[in-house]
């Protein structure tokens, strides 16, 4: 169902307002670059600070540019379980294939609360994508919690953003070798699929989509050799665009090689120069700048 190189989709600003021309035209480039999937207003859409409307605007119109040829998963989580809910029902109506919903922050619920708020959002009938990701959400969903999801017909999956790769193997164990594992962190994900993951949520691929989608594709058809040599290309990409937060890095890189401006929205900064100039560096060991 979802597998191999799936950009975390930035969105694009303008003056201060989505700028929606772009962001069909990013769409239709990573469909021509490889990409395995897309996904829009995750962080590194920058969820945060969109309105529900900028939200569900930006699925809406991402789902109709990428008009079947690649799958969307619909960023669709919130730390309120009714807010989820009205999400998914928006990403369901216009289309989406999946959501990506993280687990709770800053409420900080039990495990028993993570069961109760996906068991009800699974009730929307939509593909579920957990995302689970502790460093930033302060809740870590663990191995036997997603065990008990599993048994659900709609929790199809995890994007793993704890930098643990025996975790893979553990929810292999609890959540069954059809579950689909996805990292969620582009600096281990060769390591991670080689543990039985099956892509990556990546914030490097808005930038550098067809060696991600190279990459990824490699280990999916066992071709370690293949792999490791593209990401040790890539391998100073992923570390220069989390110099500062990735999207911000992200937004950077992509400003260089002209597919988007590099605005971001406060408490967002725009990169540091000394940033830019590591970046800069990283893009040209990619082969992505001259």
């Amino acid at each position: 169902m979802f597998k191999g190189s799936i950009p975390a989709l930035v969105t694009p600003f303008k003056n201060g307002a989505v700028d929606i021309d772009t962001l069909k035209r990013l769409v239709d480039w990573h469909v021509e670059q490889g990409s395995h999937g897309l996904v829009p207003v995750g962080t590194t859409g920058e969820s945060p600070t969109l309105s529900h409307e900028e939200h569900e605007t930006v699925v809406a119109e991402v789902v109709k540019a990428a008009d079947g040829r690649i799958p969307v998963i619909a960023g669709a989580g919130s730390n309120n379980t009714d807010e989820a809910i009205r999400f998914m029902e928006h990403a369901k109506a216009v289309g989406a294939d999946g959501a990506l919903v993280v687990t709770p922050y800053y409420n900080k619920p039990t495990q028993r609360g993570l069961i109760a708020h996906y068991t009800a959002l699974a009730g929307i009938g939509l593909p579920i994508v957990i995302y689970n990701i502790p460093g930033r959400s302060a809740i870590d969903m663990l191995p036997d919690t997603m065990g008990e999801l599993a048994k659900l017909d709609m929790i199809v999956g995890v994007k793993d953003a704890t930098g643990d790769l025996a975790r893979v193997a553990w929810q292999r164990i609890t959540c069954g070798e059809d579950f689909i594992q996805i990292s969620g962190e582009d600096a281990t994900a060769v390591g991670f699929n080689a543990m039985g993951g099956r892509g990556c949520i990546s914030v490097t691929a808005n930038v550098a989509p067809k060696l991600c989608s190279e990459m990824q594709q490699a280990t999916l058809d066992g071709d370690y050799e293949t792999a490791l040599i593209l990401s040790d290309k890539l391998m100073p990409l992923h570390k220069a665009i989390f110099i500062e937060p990735g999207l911000v890095g992200v937004k950077y890189a992509m400003s260089r090689i002209g597919l988007v401006d590099p605005e971001v929205r406060m408490p967002m900064m725009p990169a540091l120069d000394t940033t830019k100039a590591v970046i800069d560096d990283a893009m040209r060991h990619a082969g992505l700048l001259n």
